[in-house]
């Protein structure tokens, strides 16, 4: 998956869900998890919902801390192994308290989208780390033209 606005450039493989419920994400924050029981990026419907770490314990920054500045009209391509790249447009971007994500962005009807999501502020480790999630929502772009931001 690439942004080329911010410099995101992260590999990503199949996640699935934590003994918790949660979605997994890989322990790599070079990595991006795409959710497998979910739509798959480049799918006629429903999200695509990759996710993946904006730092790691030493507090080396991730791929995905990339997305704190991305901003609606970035391109989004995501290459898929037996399929042509896909590009999407990001419209938005908001930030949710992580008890509070939800759960609509894992839907698997309706128009496609793809949703990226990554930790957010405040960071308070006697909580547990990252209190808020940073969600990057961005849609298609259609053959032959581009989407409008």
């Amino acid at each position: 998956m690439r942004i080329g606005d911010v410099r995101l450039d992260a590999r990503v493989r199949p996640v699935g869900v934590t003994e918790q419920g949660a979605v997994a994400v890989p322990d790599d924050p070079a990595v991006a998890g795409w959710y497998r029981y979910g739509s798959a990026p480049g799918s006629p419907h429903g999200s695509a919902v990759l996710v993946g770490h904006v730092d790691d314990e030493t507090g080396s920054l991730g791929e995905f801390a990339a997305l704190y500045g991305v901003r609606p009209g970035a391109r989004v391509e995501v290459r898929r192994t037996d399929a042509a790249p896909v590009a999407y447009r990001v419209v938005s971007r908001t930030t949710v308290p992580k008890d509070e994500l939800p759960t609509s962005l894992f839907r698997r009807t309706g128009d496609p989208v793809l949703t990226l999501i990554t930790c957010a502020p405040p960071f308070e480790p006697e909580q547990g780390g990252y209190r808020a999630n940073l969600v990057v929502t961005a849609e298609p772009v259609r053959e032959g033209r581009e989407a409008s931001p």
